[in-house]
C-alpha cells in the first residue's frame, strides 16, 4: 500500500468490537475499524482514512457472514446507525459492553477492579426510547447502492435521523423500532400532511424552510409530548398544522412548538411555548411522580431507569443520617429517589428550567429533605457553598458524557464524603475521573446496566469509599 493512496482490502477478517460501534480488522500492523461489521465477518473494504498506526473504511463487498449475526428487525438497519448492533444476539451485546467497560477502567483508569456485577440486561429491548428527536430535511439521503444504480432517483423530502458523520444529511424513517406508538404515526402524519399542504421542509445546509426539528416524548403514565420547531414564523399554516395534529391525537397531552431561527438545532435556550394542553407530562418511578418539561432531562429508557436508580441508591449505602450531594441532578430523579433514606439531599444542576422541575417534583411528592441549586458545577460547588450547606457523606454524581471538570473532582477531594456513587454513560471519561479521585479513594463495586439495546452505550454505577 502506497503511502497516501486510499486503497481497496480484500478477504479481511473482522477480529473484534471496537468503540462507538464499530469493529476491527488487523492489515500490515495497523488497526482498520470498519463499520456495521462483526467478528467473523470476512469483507472487502474501501479505506476511506488512512493514518500512521490505523485506517478506516466501508465494506463494499462481503465475502462470508460471521456465525454470530442475526437478522435486523429495523427496515433502516446500516444506514441510520441508530441501532448499530441489531445484527448481533442480545446477549453478545451485554458481553461486548461489559468487557468494554472493563478494558476502559484497567486500561484509563488503573482501577483494580473488586465487586464487579453482571451487566444489567433490559427486558424490552425495542420500544423502550421515552425520546426521540427527529430533523426535517428538504432532500432525503440516498444510500450509496441507490446512487450506485445511475438512475435519476427522486429525492422527496425527509424527516428522520441524521446520517452518521454528515450534518446535512437525514435519512427518511418510516417506522423507528425504538419508540412505541404514537411516536411513528405522529411523524408519518406530519411527513403526509406536509406533503400534501405544500410545507417547505429545512434545508440545513442553505439555513431555510419551515419544518425544522420534532421531538416526541413517550410516558409510562400514557402522556405524550410533541414539540414542533419551525425555521420561521407563519402563523395561519403553523397553526393549521397544530391544530391537524392535536386533532388526529388526542393523546397528545402537551403540544408545544418553537420558533427557531438560529444557525443551530440547539433549543436550551429557546422560548417554547405551550399551544395544546399542559407544558409538561409525568413519570412514575416506585411511586414518586416526576415533571418532565420539554428542556428537561430524564433517562430514556424508563424501565432501566428505575434498575439504574435502584443500584445507585443500593450502593450508596443510605441509613437516613446522611447529608447527600446530587451532582448533575437533572429534574432531581436521583435527588428525591434516595431522599427517603437520607437526612438531607442537595441537588445542583446546569439547566435552571430543570430545577425548577426538581423542586416542582420534591412538593408533588411530599418531600422536604430536598434542596435544588443551578449553576455550572465548577463554578457553583466549591468550599463556600459546602460551608453553607453542610458537608456531604455522600456524593452521587451522574454527569454528561464529557465526565466532570478537574475543578469538580478537586473540590470533591476537599469536600471528603465517605462515599462516592459515580454513575456514567460514558466508561472512558469515567475511568480518567476515577484515576483523579484515586489519590484518596478506592473503588469497591462496579454495576453496569444497559439504557440502550442494539447500541454501543452503557450506563456505568462505581462505588468509591475513602481510604
Amino acid at each position: 500500500m502506497a503511502r497516501g493512496k486510499k486503497p481497496l482490502l480484500e478477504n479481511i477478517e473482522i477480529q473484534k468490537i471496537a468503540a462507538e460501534g464499530k469493529s476491527i480488522a488487523y492489515v500490515d500492523d495497523k488497526v482498520l475499524f470498519v463499520p456495521n461489521t462483526v467478528p467473523g465477518d470476512i469483507v472487502d473494504v474501501q479505506v476511506t482514512r488512512k493514518r500512521k498506526n490505523f485506517m478506516e473504511g466501508f465494506v463494499v463487498c462481503t465475502q462470508r457472514l460471521s456465525d454470530l449475526r442475526i437478522q435486523p428487525s429495523c427496515p433502516h438497519f446500516g444506514i441510520c446507525g441508530g441501532c448499530k448492533w441489531q445484527n448481533l444476539p442480545y446477549e453478545k451485546q451485554l458481553e461486548f459492553k461489559q468487557q468494554e467497560i472493563v478494558d476502559n477502567l484497567q486500561r484509563i483508569g488503573k482501577v483494580k477492579l473488586q465487586n464487579l456485577s453482571p451487566i444489567i440486561g433490559a427486558e424490552n429491548r425495542f420500544y423502550y426510547r421515552n425520546k426521540l428527536e427527529f430533523t426535517f430535511s428538504d432532500k432525503r439521503f440516498l444510500t450509496r447502492e441507490e446512487i450506485a444504480q445511475g438512475t435519476d432517483i427522486e429525492r422527496n423530502p425527509a424527516i428522520g435521523f441524521h446520517v452518521p458523520g454528515f450534518f446535512d444529511k437525514v435519512v427518511d424513517i418510516e417506522h423507528c423500532c425504538l419508540q412505541g406508538e404514537p411516536s411513528n404515526e405522529i411523524r408519518n402524519f406530519i411527513r403526509e400532511y406536509a406533503l400534501e399542504n405544500g410545507l417547505s421542509f429545512y434545508n440545513i445546509r442553505e439555513q431555510r424552510g419551515f419544518l425544522r426539528t420534532l421531538i416526541i416524548r413517550t410516558a409510562s403514565t400514557g402522556e405524550n409530548m410533541v414539540i414542533l420547531a419551525f425555521g420561521h414564523e407563519d402563523r395561519p399554516v403553523r397553526e393549521a398544522l397544530l391544530d391537524q395534529l392535536a386533532s388526529r391525537f388526542p393523546q397528545i397531552t402537551s403540544l408545544m412548538y418553537v420558533i427557531n431561527e438560529k444557525l443551530n438545532d440547539n433549543l436550551t435556550d429557546q422560548k417554547i411555548i405551550c399551544y395544546r394542553g399542559q407544558d409538561h407530562i409525568f413519570e412514575e418511578m416506585e411511586g414518586l411522580k416526576f415533571k418532565i418539561g420539554p428542556k428537561s432531562f430524564y433517562q430514556t429508557n424508563s424501565e432501566q431507569a428505575y434498575n439504574l436508580y435502584s443500584q445507585t441508591r443500593n450502593l450508596a449505602g443510605l441509613t437516613g443520617r446522611e447529608t447527600v450531594y446530587d451532582l448533575y441532578t437533572g429534574t432531581g430523579t436521583i435527588a428525591n429517589f434516595v431522599a427517603r433514606q437520607a437526612a438531607k439531599v442537595v441537588g445542583i444542576e446546569y439547566v435552571p428550567e430543570a430545577i425548577e422541575d426538581a423542586k416542582v417534583n420534591s412538593v408533588i411528592n411530599g418531600i422536604q429533605n430536598t434542596s435544588f441549586y443551578a449553576g455550572d458545577m465548577k463554578d457553583i460547588l466549591n468550599a463556600e457553598f459546602i460551608a453553607e450547606h453542610g458537608r456531604p457523606d455522600v456524593i452521587i454524581t451522574d454527569p454528561p458524557r464529557a465526565g466532570m471538570h478537574p475543578g469538580v473532582v478537586q473540590t470533591i477531594l476537599d469536600a471528603s464524603p465517605e462515599r462516592i456513587v459515580y454513575v456514567s454513560c460514558n466508561s472512558a471519561t469515567q475511568a480518567r475521573d476515577l484515576q483523579l479521585l484515586d489519590v484518596a479513594y478506592e473503588v469497591m463495586a462496579v454495576q453496569p446496566v444497559d439504557m440502550f439495546p442494539h447500541t454501543h452505550h452503557v450506563e456505568n454505577i462505581v462505588l468509591l469509599h475513602k481510604k
